[in-house]
Formats: structure tokens, sequence, C-alpha cells
């Protein structure tokens, strides 16, 4: 699964949005418990319903940010760091590509997952942008 987005700001405007965890609820989650480096936790709330989970596998600074991923429920085929996250930033004049890849993922998930990161890009773009892209309510998708 691969998303991407065209941001209007710098990979230097972008990265707190990856790596601090109050600008990280401003466009993705409710509530985030994040250690951003190798072996630190991921935990975030998704739309005040979902608990996901992982632990950091790669952090460069401005660059990348590498995550597993799963979710917190009792019996879900995608548990707690069973699938990856890769978000990397690409810096094009003044703008910056923002490129996430969602590996692991069972194929019957990819629809709902891909529906959610479009969605979550989406606003990550409004909340860089000084926008409030409103209460994280994902409709009932999965990130």
């Amino acid at each position: 699964l691969v998303r991407e987005i065209m941001i209007d700001a710098t990979p230097e405007t972008i990265w707190p949005f990856l790596t601090d965890p109050d600008s990280l609820v401003g466009w993705h989650g409710t509530v985030a418990e994040i250690d951003p480096r190798p072996g630190g936790i991921y935990r975030v709330l998704v739309a005040g319903r979902f608990q996901s989970a992982g632990e950091y596998v790669e952090v460069v600074p401005m660059e990348k940010v590498v995550f597993t991923f799963g979710w917190e429920q009792d019996g879900h085929p995608i548990p707690p760091g069973s699938t990856t996250i890769e978000i990397t930033l690409h810096p094009e004049g003044d703008k910056t590509r923002v490129r996430l890849v969602h590996s692991g993922l069972p194929d019957d998930a990819v629809g709902d997952h891909g529906h959610g990161w479009a969605l979550y890009l989406e606003r990550l773009a409004v909340r860089v942008a000084g926008g409030d892209p409103g209460p994280d309510r994902a409709s009932g998708a999965e990130a």
C-alpha cells in the first residue's frame, strides 16, 4: 500500500507532525504515546476508538520514520507490530512529497487502510498549513 501527497512546506516544518505526540494528534489519532527512536513505543488511539500499537524501527530526522503497526483488539487479523509503516519526506523545491508505505497488510485490509491513510495524509496537509482538519472521526475506516 503506497500513498503520497505533496505538501506546501519543508521537511523541517512537517517533521514535528510525525514525531511530537501533541502535533501528531492534530491530524492523526486522539491520543498518542510515542517515543520516536529505534525500539521506542508507538501507540495511537485512532478516531477515539481503535488502539494501534507497534514500535519504531528507524528514525532519520527530517527524512524518514519507520515503525511497526497493528491493532490492540482480541482476534484482530492485524495484531500489534505485525505490519510496517514507512513515512518519507522528499523535498521538491519549496514543497515536500510525503510518501507513506504500509507493508505486510493482509490483502483484504489494503482497501480500508488505503482509504484511511489517504484521509490522514489530507488531514496532515491541512494541519501543516495551519488549518484545523476537525476531530479525528475516521468514519469507521481504519488507518
